[in-house]
């Protein structure tokens, strides 16, 4: 789905290694699987998004937003249209009184670590959370009891029409991993968390005891794309999934973690169809000796073949 007039336009404003042709998603995914997208575009400011959205729309493109890759499974097909990645090109973080302001690109720890540094608390669940500052709003990112809802000031966006505006921390409209930008269309691209001061031994050793209980609990040392599922109310997943005796379960290259079996990792050649069908043989098992249905929050964007999307549930 290639357009000369739309890559004319970005081209325009857009610096070279910025603009991507028949991109592999696998290099910019922590899950490390995913296939071409027809054009991968990393904008550095929020004027750029606009320019890229209404390029977009001009050229009857449709187009998707991805911050640093994690809780997303590409398809193997890839991905038709536009991809606009925010990523170091936009990640720069400013510090005023108590606000944090991250531009969407920005990595959650570097968040975390810039309102520890000037002794600001509240920021501490998002240490070791593999996300941006974006991909914390849109699907109101939380980890130890603490969630991006809690914290979360405005949004500076793109809508859907081209149109730069702010966004106030209710019309964000935060609940368990939703966000209203999951259905109005609109783009992250500047977000002011409200902290509050603290004692800064205090905020480190949360952070260093968080960062602890991350690294020894979960497999870290191998792609995933986070937590596979959401958590039952009144279970947990990884638990559930524990007690079914499913770690190790392989299917291809996915396979559900001997460290933490909430996580489905890859262990080097896994494709998408790999993790969905392994995703699908979760819920089967775990559905039959609890009761329980599982539903995935890693979110399958892409180009699926609908029979294959038609086995998980």
């Amino acid at each position: 789905m290639k357009n000369q007039a739309f890559e004319e336009a970005c081209r325009a404003f857009l610096p070279e290694g910025q603009f991507l042709v028949d991109e592999p998603m696998k290099k910019h995914t922590t899950f490390q699987i995913g296939g071409p997208a027809d054009y991968l575009v990393l904008p550095s400011s929020t004027e750029d998004v606009q320019r890229i959205v209404r390029a977009a729309s001009a050229a009857e493109l449709p187009y998707m937003v991805l911050g640093n890759g994690s809780n997303v499974l590409v398809s193997d097909r890839g991905i038709r249209g536009v991809v606009i990645k925010l990523d170091a090109p936009m990640a720069e973080i400013r510090v005023e009184g108590n606000k944090v302001t991250a531009m969407a690109g920005a990595l959650l720890k570097d968040v975390s670590k810039a309102a520890a540094e000037h002794g600001l608390a509240g920021l501490e669940y998002a240490c070791g959370i593999p996300g941006s500052a974006g991909g914390a709003v849109f699907m109101n990112a939380g980890a130890y009891a603490g969630e991006t809802k809690q914290v979360a000031h405005s949004v500076r966006a793109v809508t859907k029409n081209g149109e730069i505006r702010e966004f106030s921390q209710e019309e964000l409209d935060l609940g368990y991993r939703h966000s209203a930008f999951q259905t109005n269309g609109a783009i992250i691209c500047e977000v002011t968390f409200q902290c509050a001061r603290g004692d800064q031994a205090e905020i480190n050793g949360k952070i260093r005891d968080y960062t602890e209980r991350r690294e020894s609990k979960q497999p870290l040392e191998m792609p995933s794309a986070g937590s596979t599922f959401k958590r039952p109310k009144g279970y947990f997943a990884g638990t559930l999934i524990d007690q079914t005796g499913l770690k190790g379960l392989t299917v291809g290259g996915a396979q559900v973690s001997t460290k933490h079996a909430g996580f489905v990792v890859n262990k080097g050649d896994a494709t998408a169809a790999d993790v969905l069908h392994l995703i699908a043989e979760v819920q089967r098992r775990v559905q039959a000796a609890h009761g329980v249905l599982l539903h995935p929050e890693v979110r399958l964007i892409g180009d699926w073949d609908p029979a294959l999307l038609a086995s998980v549930q």
